[in-house]
């Protein structure tokens, strides 16, 4: 539980600067940045879960796994959280028969 604590403070203490600086400034954001915000969830997400493919050698076949089936949910549903929780529950699970 504290770890998961520490993740939403984080979060919170990057998220919530950006968010007003952008609201208080009183100028509209260019269509430009609009976009590019957009896509940055979807960058993000592979630069994190690629490193830990291979993080440990006994279980990197259940990560490659799981990670093929959040890629294939990911591509068929557009959207990031119904990738993570998919890639997520497959690890688990997976993880849960090998051992």
């Amino acid at each position: 539980m504290r770890a998961l604590m520490v993740i939403v403070l984080m979060g919170l203490v990057t998220f919530v600067p950006r968010w007003l600086g952008l609201r208080l400034s009183g100028r509209p954001v260019p269509p430009f940045w609009l976009r590019f915000f957009r896509f940055v969830p979807i960058a993000v997400f592979p630069a994190l879960i690629v490193p830990e493919l291979f993080a440990r050698p006994d279980e990197t076949v259940i990560r490659l796994a799981a990670f093929v089936i959040a890629a294939v949910v990911l591509l068929r549903f557009r959207t990031l959280w119904a990738g993570l929780l998919a890639g997520m529950a497959a690890f688990w699970l997976l993880r849960w028969f090998a051992f």
